[in-house]
């Protein structure tokens, strides 16, 4: 059982260190987590639902490939996620998407 706390641990320290404004997708915080596989953005997903209470990894932060929030377990949006990125000056279109040329994360900068 030791792998899935050194997964979430990977996880958690490639989200913390995305900047305030930035956004990552699950697939690139995949791959900075060394996390291979085509379930990577997955596992990912299941890393952030297992933050503690409290804690203040940026979770908010991450999006999905298209730059839209992704859907919780039961199929509902994150308005907390969205007031988040906004008070971070995160911009989203009429459709609900953030323009990822503009407010993704350049983590090879």
């Amino acid at each position: 059982m030791s792998e899935p706390r050194g997964r979430n641990a990977r996880v958690w320290a490639v989200v913390a260190a995305i900047p305030q404004g930035c956004v990552a997708t699950y697939k690139q915080v995949a791959a900075l987590a060394h996390i291979e596989g085509p379930s990577g953005a997955r596992q990912v997903g299941y890393a952030l639902a297992a933050l503690p209470a409290g804690s203040d990894v940026p979770w908010h932060r991450v999006v999905n490939v298209k730059g839209q929030l992704a859907l919780r377990a039961d199929g509902e949006w994150s308005g907390e996620q969205y007031d988040r990125l906004a008070l971070e000056g995160v911009a989203f279109d009429a459709q609900g998407r953030i323009d990822l040329t503009r407010h993704a994360w350049r983590f090879d900068d």
